[in-house]
């Protein structure tokens, strides 16, 4: 007797009670699969991107706003601060490095950052091609940029104000692609760098001294330029590492009650947010556990009700010589198919789904999933659902060492 076979002929033979079974089970491993892939990478990305970075400092406004805008380039800044306060607070002996930022501009929704070498430094970025820019009005751009736009080395573009299509083209002053940044998953992919002088160049023939209330129209502050005292000069916000750990806790106090500055801690802001969506993400992964449940109780009662059509055919099988373990083995058997194949078509809906949340966030964000990626989790989810399976099964099959042949064959 071929348990497979007569195990798959069963499972055909009620195709309905089938495929409910194999659906709401997808469904469950589907959305959980989604939020263990979801949940990982997002952590993964916001994890990488706040390495080394312990303040960011910017305008008075949301903390979480100047992390988001500053580190991820997701956000609007919360406005300008003085060059002078930015360059006197790099000067702190708290502070072991600061990077400077310059926002306000983009070409095709892609973000021109103002900063200096130390950004790619941080990011350990390396160049695949070209060089690091050394003037203004050069950039280097990021693999996805150059995959996106079609930039090359020695490509020009002009930015447009603001972070959307609609803004001012800058035409009059265009950028010249000198480098080209390597792949490495952190915001470097995904955004257009340049000397913090360049934004305020491009500005200042069209802002004049009013240039100072745009985001954008800023210089670097380093002590060799010629223009770092300009008291009208401002940036955008400053990633500060400190010596150590005491300056995390004096200096942004003193900053915030002493200064028209904001300081706002990386990983306290971000892990209030994911907290915060944290409770939805439970919210949805107990809601699959419960679908996956029901699709447990739906197996039961189905092979439930199999037994007891198929009561007569099981007691002829046992007098021809089937066994009573094999013919449990065979009940047992129609569990496991049905959840090995609610698994993997929960598997491929998860990849289906993330494929889509993906394309939106990219769109919106310039941020991406890896669709195909794997979760070790996904391993014990697999577990998980066998073993669910095998109980729903196990508990209806286990009439089979009850079923009386000699009562089944005469009352038929």
């Amino acid at each position: 007797m071929n348990v497979i076979k007569i195990s798959l002929a069963n499972l055909r033979d009620k195709p309905l009670s089938t495929f409910l079974s194999t659906l709401l089970m997808a469904l469950g491993v589907g959305l959980i699969s989604l939020l263990l892939l979801i949940s990982q990478q997002l952590e993964d990305k916001f994890t990488r991107n706040l390495k080394g970075i312990d303040l960011v400092v910017g305008a008075k406004g949301s903390p979480l706003q100047i992390i988001l805008s500053s580190i991820y380039q997701i956000d609007s800044p919360t406005g300008n601060i003085p060059l002078s306060d930015a360059q006197m607070l790099s000067r702190n002996p708290m502070v072991q490095k600061a990077i400077p930022l310059a926002m306000g501009d983009n070409y095709k929704l892609f973000r021109i950052v103002g900063t200096d070498s130390t950004y790619l430094a941080h990011f350990e970025a390396k160049l695949t091609e070209g060089r690091m820019f050394s003037q203004p009005l050069e950039a280097v751009i990021g693999e996805k940029v150059a995959r996106q736009t079609g930039l090359k080395i020695g490509d020009t573009f002009a930015g447009a104000h603001g972070f959307d299509e609609e803004g001012h083209v800058h035409g009059d002053a265009k950028y010249k692609v000198v480098g080209i940044a390597a792949y490495n998953n952190s915001v470097v992919d995904n955004v257009i760098l340049t000397p913090v002088e360049s934004l305020w160049k491009v500005h200042e023939g069209q802002e004049g001294s009013q240039g100072n209330a745009i985001i954008g129209e800023m210089i670097n502050g380093t002590p060799e330029d010629s223009t770092a005292d300009d008291p009208s000069h401002e940036i955008t916000a400053l990633l500060i590492k400190f010596r150590n750990p005491m300056g995390n806790v004096i200096l942004p106090r003193i900053i915030n009650e002493n200064s028209k500055l904001q300081a706002a801690s990386p990983a306290l802001e971000i892990n209030r947010m994911l907290d915060l969506l944290g409770v939805g993400v439970d919210t949805i992964r107990w809601m699959a556990l419960v679908i996956i449940v029901i699709a447990g109780i739906s197996v039961f009662v189905s092979l439930y009700n199999s037994l007891k059509e198929r009561r007569y055919e099981m007691a002829l099988m046992l007098a021809m010589g089937a066994t009573r373990s094999k013919l449990f083995a065979m009940l047992l058997l129609e569990g496991l198919l049905i959840s090995v194949l609610g698994y993997i078509i929960g598997i491929v809906l998860s990849r289906v789904g993330l494929g889509v949340l993906s394309a939106g966030a990219d769109q919106s964000f310039h941020y991406s999933f890896q669709v195909l990626a794997l979760s070790p989790l996904e391993g014990l989810l697999l577990v998980g659902v066998l073993l669910l399976g095998l109980l729903a099964a196990a508990l209806p099959s286990l009439n089979v060492y009850r079923l009386n042949l000699s009562r089944t064959l005469a009352e038929e």
